[in-house]
């Protein structure tokens, strides 16, 4: 799927001159977009160059899972700019409650990612930590010092 041909063909409209159905002010935002574009190509191109199953067997469940999720709210985020080129809104399209579906997945994924990355609590050496560090009153019945240099008279 190469799509960036179609953006070359307006850049180049807008190149030949002032064209009433193309403005001249957006020149400089279609350039960007044709960029942008021509970088989903490529990574697109990438992408499709390793197979899925080759892709997935290199990676632990949970990068798995990011990769699966990555991609969808990718494809779901390209239709929802395909349906807004077409003059539908997307906001009012399924396609919205799909976007927030998988986002709710990317939150989940991440919980679990942060989850990992955090530290663990050693029970014993906390105890021993706050055993130590809390004051114990001495028994009633420990023989008393007697004060050195002061005296009681």
């Amino acid at each position: 799927m190469d799509v960036s041909p179609l953006f070359s063909k307006l850049i180049v409209m807008a190149g030949e001159g002032i064209n009433e159905d193309y403005p001249v002010e957006i020149h400089e935002y279609l350039s960007t977009f044709e960029n942008s574009i021509g970088a989903v190509d490529e990574m697109l191109k990438t992408m499709m160059s390793v197979s899925r199953n080759e892709l997935l067997q290199k990676l632990d469940p949970l990068e798995q899972a990011k990769v699966d999720l990555v991609s969808a709210y990718t494809l779901n985020s390209m239709f929802w700019v395909y349906l807004a080129t077409q003059g539908v809104n997307p906001k009012e399209h399924p396609v919205k409650q799909e976007l927030e579906r998988i986002r709710v997945y990317m939150n989940r994924v991440k919980e679990i990612t942060d989850k990992k990355k955090a530290g663990k609590l050693d029970r014993g050496a906390a105890s021993r930590f706050v055993k130590n560090a809390l004051w114990e009153p001495k028994p009633k019945n420990a023989p008393k010092v007697a004060n050195k240099g002061k005296s009681k008279n």
